[in-house]
C-alpha cells in the first residue's frame, strides 16, 4: 500500500507522533521505551511496522543513522490538531461549528476557567475578523 494517505491520524498513530513531537526525532529504541514509560510495551517489530506506515502515510520520515533509522515527524502538532478537529466537524457534526462547540461545552470536561478562555478566544477571532472588513 505505499504512497497511501489519510488526512488524519488514528488514535495509534497519534501516540507515536506524539512522542516524535516531545522529542523531535527518535530511533525505533526510543519510541518503544518512551511507550513504554507510558504502560504501552509494545515489540520492537511493532514499532517499526507502524513507523513504516506513518511514513506511508506522509507523518513521518526517516534519515540513516548507523544500522537504523531516526525519525522525524514531517507534520506539527497544531496542523494535526487542525485536519483532526475538521474531520470531526464534518464526520460528526455534518460541517456545523456550532454544534461541535455546543457538544463541547455541554462536555463534563469543561469548567470555568475554560468557558472564560473560550470566550476570550471567541472575542480575538470576531475583533480580528472586524478590523478585516
Amino acid at each position: 500500500m505505499a504512497g497511501r494517505r489519510k488526512r488524519t491520524p488514528t488514535a495509534v498513530e497519534l501516540e507515536f507522533l506524539q512522542v516524535l513531537w516531545s522529542t523531535g526525532e527518535a530511533t525505533t529504541e526510543d519510541v518503544v521505551s518512551a511507550l513504554a514509560d507510558k504502560g504501552r510495551d509494545l515489540a520492537d517489530g511493532t514499532v517499526r511496522k507502524m513507523l513504516s506506515i506513518l511514513m506511508e502515510k506522509g507523518f513521518v520520515t526517516r534519515r540513516k543513522q548507523g544500522r537504523g533509522y531516526v525519525y522525524r515527524p514531517t507534520v506539527g502538532r497544531e496542523q494535526a490538531g487542525r485536519r483532526l478537529v475538521a474531520d470531526l466537524l464534518q464526520r460528526g457534526f455534518g460541517g456545523n461549528p456550532a454544534l461541535m462547540v455546543a457538544a463541547l461545552i455541554d462536555s463534563r470536561g469543561v469548567d470555568d476557567g475554560d468557558l472564560d478562555a473560550i470566550r476570550r478566544l471567541i472575542a480575538a477571532r470576531a475583533s480580528a475578523s472586524s478590523l478585516r472588513v
